[in-house]
């Protein structure tokens, strides 16, 4: 039996983009009755909801949905979490990984809500400092760890594919805070478990 995906959008806020883009069509010189692009507003329009919905998500729920009692206190680390956003200045999109840790203090969270949190930020219309820190910031309020450390590589396709045109050029952000922030020692351990072979 075949996966199909069920995604759920507002049919008012569909049709209100999807005419905007018809319009855009226009502008630009394109004909939107044509058969290609018929249903092109459409499409976009779902789109666009589906590249913002964490707007309709809250980062500290997602990590307080999983928290548990444990004595570890050493880094938790999940890197390599893929990420996809939307440039803010252009709305074109820049793709990355995030690296997150954590040092508990006397609680954890579940792996896969690190991931979320990523997911939640990064679905709205962004620039790779704020998301970096929106990250961190949510993780040491929700966690309460002693320490949390936040670094994003991403690859711009405003800087890309438009302007500049530099296809190569990767961001990097960096947030720290607790002990990552006051032990040179605890973030170099980070960087070097982030560092590529």
């Amino acid at each position: 039996m075949a996966y199909k995906l069920i995604e759920q959008y507002d049919q008012d806020v569909t049709e209100k983009i999807a005419s905007h883009v018809k319009e855009i069509l226009s502008l630009i010189g394109e004909d939107s009755g044509r058969e290609g692009l018929v249903k092109t507003p459409e499409r976009v329009a779902k789109a666009l909801q589906f590249l913002t919905k964490g707007y309709g998500d809250n980062g500290e729920e997602i990590i307080r949905s999983a928290i548990f009692e444990e004595k570890y206190k050493h880094m938790v680390l999940v890197k390599d979490i893929e990420l996809f956003s939307m440039c803010e200045h252009h709305m074109m999109p820049f793709i990355g990984k995030a690296h997150v840790a954590y040092i508990p203090d006397g609680r954890i969270t579940g792996l896969s809500k690190i991931a979320r949190v990523v997911e939640c930020y990064a679905r709205r219309l962004q620039v790779q400092e704020r998301l970096t820190e929106q990250i961190r910031d949510c993780i040491q309020e929700a966690l309460h760890p002693l320490g949390v450390a936040v670094v994003i590589e991403a690859m711009h396709t405003c800087m890309s594919m438009r302007g500049v045109q530099k296809t190569n050029a990767v961001t990097t952000t960096s947030a720290f805070s607790g002990v990552f922030l006051a032990s040179a020692r605890t973030r170099s351990e980070f960087l070097s478990l982030i560092k590529k072979d």
